[in-house]
């Protein structure tokens, strides 16, 4: 059985107003979105350098946007394609999670018809390889508690507060 290698993710740099990130791109979308030295980002190291690469543009000019307060939603081709089934499903439904609202990781587990999976479905957020695009920042413990964050909690306080001033 031959196996086809699939290329390396290109990559990119973006200096947010929260700090440098990492931007990466497969054949098939934006794959990556990191606060640089944030829990569980991929080791993109060996991945090359393309800052011209369009996905990533794309992305660079959306997330300014978004930071500039002139953006609330991205229009970008994801490519989730790198998680477990469970992980996606819960990726794709923080896709669902609109501009300047929140839910909890409860009510999330619930949506996605595994209402007793709470901490898996907090693990799978925290794996969530493209921050802010696909939202995970959204999402609050019980209560609206501001908790658990790959970015750090002040970012993800500094995100929601963007959000409800758009």
């Amino acid at each position: 059985m031959k196996t086809t290698l699939q290329p390396l993710p290109a990559r990119s740099h973006f200096d947010s107003p929260l700090g440098p990130m990492t931007l990466a791109a497969s054949s098939h979308g934006l794959c990556g979105v990191w606060f640089d030295g944030q829990k569980h980002q991929s080791d993109t190291r060996t991945w090359p350098q393309d800052p011209s690469h369009p996905v990533l543009l794309k992305a660079q000019t959306q997330l300014a946007e978004y930071f500039a307060g002139q953006r609330s939603a991205f229009d970008l081709s994801l490519d989730l394609g790198d998680g477990t089934d469970f992980q996606q499903r819960v990726w794709h439904a923080l896709l669902t999670i609109a501009p300047g609202a929140t839910t909890s990781y409860g009510a999330l587990a619930r949506r996605i018809d595994r209402p007793l999976a709470v901490r898996a479905v907090a693990a799978a957020i925290g794996r969530n390889p493209i921050s802010i695009v696909v939202p995970c920042h959204r999402v609050l413990g019980a209560g609206g508690a501001l908790t658990g964050y790959a970015g750090g909690l002040d970012r993800k306080a500094a995100l929601l507060q963007l959000e409800r001033t758009v």
